[in-house]
Formats: structure tokens, C-alpha cells, sequence
């Protein structure tokens, strides 16, 4: 098992947790990190596949012709991820704070706590 499947079954076993429970904050940072992950993950796209004359423009001819495999993230690479995620909520609730929006600030950090508490647990 890969370490981000590690992770995401970690993951996926929160966010069913924390939906029968009902704690939005927890549902939200859990489904951001399990997005982020996804997309950290997506192939960089650096070159256009060569062009080949086919029934349409700009074709790849034969089945899975343009398919990619995903990248594989590591555990540090995860945990980096994640971490920094959790500095930009600590800054973006400080910018709410500070502009009076005490209760956005307050969802910003229970977010990060549930994302610090899954860095320590995993």
C-alpha cells in the first residue's frame, strides 16, 4: 500500500465519522485533504502528444494512446501538503480577526486543528 493510500483510506474513514456526527469543520478539512491529495497527485501536463492524422484534428490514434499514470506522492510530500494548508488557514483566520470576522477566523482554525490532530494521528 502506497503512502497515499495509506492516507486516503485514513482519510475516508474520518470523513465517515465525521459526517454521521455531523461536524462540519471536520467534514470540510477531511474532503480538502483528501482533494488535495487527488490533485497534488494529477500528471503535469509538459508536452501536448504528438500529432497524428486521424479522424479528428490533433488525434491520438489507439486506445489508452494518451493516457498518463498518476503521480505518486510520498509520506513527507503528503504530510508537507497538509502542513502547509494549515499555516495558510492560521493566516487566513488572523486576516478575519483582524478585519472583524471572528466567526470565519473561528472555522478557519477548528479546520486546522482537525488537519494537525490527522497529522499526528496517521
Amino acid at each position: 500500500m502506497t503512502p497515499a493510500q495509506l492516507w486516503r483510506d485514513t482519510l475516508r474513514r474520518g470523513l465517515m465519522s465525521a459526517r454521521k456526527a455531523r461536524d462540519t469543520p471536520r467534514v470540510v478539512a477531511l474532503r480538502w485533504a483528501l482533494s488535495a491529495i487527488d490533485n497534488a497527485e494529477a500528471p503535469q501536463v509538459a508536452a501536448v502528444a504528438a500529432y497524428a492524422p486521424g479522424p479528428f484534428a490533433a488525434s491520438v490514434p489507439g486506445l489508452g494512446a494518451t493516457e498518463v499514470a498518476r503521480l505518486e506522492l510520498s509520506d513527507t510530500e503528503i504530510r508537507r501538503l497538509i502542513e502547509s494548508e494549515v499555516d495558510e488557514r492560521l493566516s487566513a483566520a488572523d486576516e478575519f480577526v483582524a478585519a472583524g470576522y471572528h466567526v470565519r477566523a473561528a472555522e478557519l482554525r477548528s479546520q486546522a486543528a482537525v488537519l494537525v490532530q490527522m497529522l499526528r494521528n496517521v
